[in-house]
């Protein structure tokens, strides 16, 4: 590879926290950005284990990292797990809010905690993590954030009214803070992924995962490798001049 374009995507020198890079996506995403440089700090809400299997993997390709536990739901250990990686780390200058759930079901039959749930995790949980890593970066006048929402917060699906919500909004809050934080050198932007294998679409029947292959128009699922590809370009050197973006990494499922 040429020497310039491997410096432009090298994170040599760069401390990276991830949100929910535990396992499926995030893992992938944690990985990619070990492999080019970076310190990955793997952040869990309750599995040590999936994380120290992360970590694991980071250290088979070369990589290194530290696992740290938080809920993002929860803005008090947010605080202090950002506290703890800036006392360890000294600053951190990628952010990548992975973390999510998803608890379908019908408008008429979704309950207060259904919809609660899911927008305090997928989109409060990013606020709360963007606003605690944003201050060092502010102050350093530097750094990425990449949020990870979804198709179904660009098209609607119909069964997911508070995930499309909370993925919408999570775009929203991009835009936001890519304005807000343009002055400070601190890039923001969102990666839409479609349907991934593993993950949230290991709950679909083979029949429900043909169905949405058929109407792909690149005939397959997505891989959590695509959506961490997409992830690497906005927080190396390759992307300086990308903010407010929304980069679709669906297969054309949605234009």
């Amino acid at each position: 590879m040429n020497s310039d374009i491997t410096q432009l995507l090298s994170l040599e020198g760069k401390t990276a926290l991830v949100t929910g890079g535990s396992r499926g996506l995030g893992r992938a995403i944690c990985l990619n950005l070990a492999r080019a440089g970076a310190y990955v700090v793997v952040n869990y809400s309750s599995s040590s284990t999936a994380a120290e299997e992360t970590l694991a993997k980071i250290r088979e390709a070369g990589g290194k990292g530290r696992p740290v536990q938080f809920d993002v739901r929860n803005s008090e250990e947010v605080d202090r797990g950002v506290a703890e990686i800036l006392n360890d780390c000294d600053t951190i200058h990628i952010l990548v809010n992975n973390s999510g759930i998803a608890r379908d079901g019908l408008l008429g039959r979704m309950k207060d905690d259904q919809w609660a749930d899911v927008v305090s995790v997928n989109l409060t949980g990013a606020f709360h993590v963007c606003r605690a890593v944003s201050k060092r970066m502010i102050r350093n006048r530097g750094g990425r954030i990449v949020n990870v929402t979804s198709a179904a917060g660009e098209a609607g699906n119909a069964g997911q009214a508070n995930y499309s919500a909370a993925k919408a909004g999570l775009i929203g809050l991009t835009k936001a803070l890519a304005r807000e934080l343009a002055p400070r050198n601190i890039l923001v932007n969102a990666v839409s992924p479609g349907i991934i294998s593993g993950g949230m679409s290991g709950k679909l029947t083979q029949e429900q995962t043909d169905a949405i292959v058929n109407h792909v128009p690149l005939g397959r699922l997505g891989l959590p490798e695509d959506v961490a590809a997409a992830v690497l370009f906005l927080c190396s050197g390759m992307s300086g001049y990308v903010t407010g973006q929304v980069i679709r990494v669906n297969g054309g499922l949605y234009m």
